[in-house]
């Protein structure tokens, strides 16, 4: 039976995202996304579905600070990362 891999844990700051681009600024910077990014849902939705190298648990802490300032936006990440962790096996992502 393989040895279960511990996820590589990654930790996003609500203080550090207060728009879209700061939310994809940060994500790139963690995962370390390719130049080809599109910093689009759908770009992030690829990046994170085919090129991050699993098993990975995605923490963003203070989420309430960039649920207020991202209103909508966060809402569509939010779900979008969710997705993803539905998507794959080896995605976490917990919202604190």
């Amino acid at each position: 039976m393989p040895v279960k891999k511990a996820p590589k844990t990654y930790r996003l700051s609500g203080k550090a995202v207060r728009s879209l681009d700061q939310f994809y600024d940060e994500m790139a910077l963690l995962f370390r996304f390719p130049e080809h990014f599109g910093r689009n849902l759908d770009a992030l939705w690829d990046v994170l579905t085919a090129e991050v190298q699993g098993p990975v648990e995605l923490i963003w802490e203070e989420s309430a600070v960039s649920k207020k300032t991202l209103g909508k936006d966060y809402a569509r990440l939010a779900a979008l990362l969710r997705d993803v962790e539905k998507e794959r096996g080896d995605f976490t992502v917990r919202f604190r």
